[in-house]
């Protein structure tokens, strides 16, 4: 978690909000660090977290979110992640017998389109507990990343209706250009943006109102 983004969003551990859609967008630059600092942000504000990992390996985000102060293996031994590990498991799926139905089945289709199993998978891990009760804040969804599902052949129209089914589960959309929106304000006036440069460090992330990066002075 980067404490100074964390100012810039105008929000902490202590005070997230339920409710929201995050979709982390990147041109001309590598914003991977954003998914690292959401995983790391919401396993500290105690939230059930799903991460469905399309990219990297397990011991990639844990080695990245021990930097950022949380232990992948604790949090998903406690039950507060459930990590499911794309490049591993699409291992298994092709070179071993299923003896169940798997949440990336869709790799093994002719025709790849099908997202219902990982819906299904999202909707199982993230629904609340019998009785209502849980230690958790609130459930999590994290996916990255999405346009990787339109490289394995999934259609556009599939992947957006995979994403309204699981915001209806969960919802949480985050850019570096920031956006806000006062709904009872006129567009012109409710919408606000703000756009920064940044420098990853080893454990943290410096931002800059734009053109005043010493790496451009």
């Amino acid at each position: 978690m980067f404490p100074e983004l964390n100012d810039l969003l105008s929000t902490t551990p202590d005070r997230t909000e339920q409710g929201k859609l995050t979709l982390l967008c990147d041109a001309k630059t590598d914003g991977s660090f954003l998914v690292h600092h959401f995983l790391s942000f919401y396993l500290k504000a105690n939230c059930k977290v799903c991460f469905v990992a399309l990219v990297q390996s397990f011991s990639h985000y844990n080695i990245v979110g021990q930097k950022l102060g949380v232990s992948l293996t604790a949090a998903r031994e406690r039950g507060q992640l459930v990590f499911l590990e794309g490049l591993k498991s699409s291992v298994g799926l092709f070179f071993h017998t299923q003896e169940a139905p798997h949440p990336l089945q869709f790799l093994r289709e002719a025709s790849a389109g099908n997202l219902q199993l990982l819906y299904e998978f999202v909707q199982d891990t993230l629904k609340p507990m019998d009785g209502g009760e849980t230690p958790w804040k609130y459930p999590v969804l994290l996916v990255d990343d999405l346009s990787v599902l339109l490289s394995l052949g999934v259609g556009a129209v599939s992947v957006l209706d995979f994403m309204q089914y699981c915001r209806a589960v969960v919802c949480c959309e985050w850019k570096l250009r920031i956006l806000w929106r006062r709904p009872s304000q006129p567009t012109a006036q409710r919408d606000r943006s703000l756009t920064y440069q940044y420098k990853i460090q080893d454990k943290n992330v410096s931002f800059f109102a734009k053109g005043m990066s010493p790496a451009i002075l």
